[in-house]
């Protein structure tokens, strides 16, 4: 299994305050790798770096041996890489089904010149689209919903939306800020089986969460964070009986 990402001595400082430093791990191909680390420990930061939504100050990030460093973040999904945001990011008056297709425009060739003409290729996208965003919500069981406002429905819902969104067009790695924040056991559940599913399908998986059940149950392997520095990187097993982390989520008397 080679390496898919690569993270290499990633540095971020905001004025005098250092958010991350010097980070480096890999995601392999087919592998579910999870960012842990107490509140404030610049996980967020991290992926926005990763993702090119911010710059590093130092370090730099390759995918598929490709300088990502220095692009915008609207150049990465092209390249075979989606991510979902913290705060949840729908189209609250788009119904559940445009929300989904609105996902497969990367792979798309519809333009504005196109589309203003209505060439016969606006009318082949439009059904490609349909069809690859129809897949999705049947798979997730979202299809009973799929003309409704995406606003409208429960934050479980409008989450699985967000997440449709992000595997629609089949990208190579995604990276998930806090997927599970605000679902109840369930849906947990629920939404860390499909993370397994597409695993099993040869799709990779960077994630930052906070259900320590969960995140042992998929992940393949661990990265924590403390104060914006790696303490730790292994299997779920080597991470729960490290001492380091132990103190960085219980405190020194834990040991």
């Amino acid at each position: 299994m080679g390496n898919l990402l690569e993270v290499k001595n990633l540095t971020k400082k905001f004025g005098g305050v250092t958010a991350v430093n010097d980070v480096s791990f890999q995601v392999g191909e087919g592998e579910i790798v999870a960012v842990i680390g107490p509140n404030g420990a610049g996980k967020t930061t991290l992926f926005n770096m990763i993702s090119s939504f911010i710059q590093p100050t130092v370090g730099e990030v390759l995918f598929k041996d490709q300088k990502l460093t220095g692009k915008k973040i609207f150049d990465l999904a092209p390249l075979g890489i989606s991510r979902t945001f913290q705060n949840l990011q729908i189209f609250s008056n788009m119904t559940v089904l445009e929300n989904v297709m609105m996902g497969t425009s990367v792979k798309l060739k519809t333009n504005v010149f196109s589309a203003g003409f209505r060439l016969p290729v606006v009318k082949r996208d439009e059904s490609k689209a349909y069809q690859a965003a129809y897949k999705v919500l049947e798979m997730m069981q979202l299809t009973h919903l799929m003309h409704e406002q995406a606003g409208q429905l429960s934050y479980g819902q409008q989450k699985k939306v967000e997440f449709a969104r992000a595997i629609v067009y089949d990208p190579a790695l995604i990276m998930l800020d806090e997927p599970m924040a605000g679902l109840n056991d369930a849906e947990t559940n629920t939404m860390a089986g499909y993370i397994s599913d597409l695993k099993k399908k040869g799709h990779s998986f960077l994630f930052v969460e906070h259900k320590m059940a969960t995140i042992m149950q998929i992940a393949d392997r661990i990265v924590v964070l403390d104060f914006g520095t790696k303490i730790a990187e292994g299997t779920p097993e080597e991470i729960q009986k490290n001492e380091k982390v132990i103190s960085a989520y219980l405190g020194e008397e834990a040991i």
